[in-house]
């Protein structure tokens, strides 16, 4: 979908540092913030913008109104389907995957006007969409805290999961919306809910489509907390700026290894550590740390 004048990628997407934190806010209430092409380019260059800049030490990925993320918004809109990645929420998008798949087989466009779907179309535009924005997430340098303010269903959900530290209001929920489409989950949900929850439950949420409370995905691991709605935005930014005061580069280094260490086996993580600790010992915070310790006082570190 291409953004109307008053819906810029600026203006969807809010900005602002303060005291070493990044807010990042999804800014489409009456869309439950489902996610536009033009958005989530946005949102890509923001979280690469913040991996880059020695100032910002953490990032807080939060959004307005009553919904989180309802997915990926898919209404078209003058973007061919092929430019519009993927990602379903709720009753605010429909799945390009789903929608151009039926009747498309003659060779014609069915009266849509869109170009006709090929063979790897659809896992082109997955890879180009959804996992590009979830993995701008994962692959951030900065640690990433989400304050979950409402709704996070499909691709949301996925995009609240894939962030380091997940704050969740009391009133959000957690959908996974795609069986109920028909559709495969996408967004690398496959990859994250396992990792975080196990298997057994991974498939629980997926199989069935349920909404998920806050307080049941703080039981079971999804978030780290569940929060009172007015003391969301606090939270967040306590835990955002411990962090920004944090030694970023060690924690950096300690996200990518978490990030890494169930998909490799022992000999691998243990060399991945070394190497880690090899190049963190380069850096001024690690050399701030040891000396703060040894003539007790507290550290201050500089992301450097």
């Amino acid at each position: 979908m291409t953004s109307s004048p008053e819906e810029s990628p600026e203006s969807v997407v809010r900005h602002a540092t303060d005291n070493g934190v990044t807010w990042i806010t999804l800014n489409r209430p009456a869309a439950m913030n489902a996610i536009t092409p033009d958005q989530r380019e946005r949102l890509i260059s923001l979280f690469d913008d913040a991996s880059a800049d020695p100032a910002v030490g953490a990032v807080v990925l939060t959004a307005t109104g009553k919904g989180f993320c309802a997915g990926a918004d898919l209404r078209g809109g003058g973007r061919p389907a092929r430019d519009t990645g993927t990602g379903t929420g709720t009753g605010t998008s429909t799945s390009t995957s789903a929608s151009a798949s039926t009747g498309t087989d003659t060779g014609t466009d069915s009266g849509t006007g869109e170009p006709e779907r090929v063979a790897g179309d659809v896992a082109r535009l997955i890879r180009r969409g959804a996992q590009r924005l979830i993995a701008a997430v994962l692959d951030c340098e900065k640690p990433v805290v989400a304050a979950v303010n409402g709704t996070a269903a499909g691709l949301g959900a996925h995009l609240a999961f894939a962030c380091d530290l997940v704050l969740a209001a009391e009133s959000a929920r957690f959908i996974e919306v795609f069986v109920r489409r028909g559709l495969v989950p996408d967004g690398g949900g496959a990859y994250l809910l396992p990792r975080l929850v196990g298997p057994q439950r991974a498939k629980e949420l997926m199989f069935f489509g349920d909404a998920l409370s806050a307080a049941e995905a703080e039981r079971i691991g999804l978030v780290n907390r569940a929060v009172p709605d007015g003391d969301l935005a606090g939270a967040a930014r306590e835990w955002a700026e411990r962090l920004a005061a944090g030694p970023t580069r060690a924690i950096a280094l300690t996200k990518q290894l978490v990030n890494e260490s169930l998909g490799a086996d022992r000999a691998a993580a243990f060399a991945a550590e070394a190497a880690a600790q090899e190049i963190n010992m380069t850096t001024a915070d690690a050399r701030e740390g040891v000396r703060a310790f040894t003539e007790r006082r507290a550290p201050r570190y500089r992301g450097r």
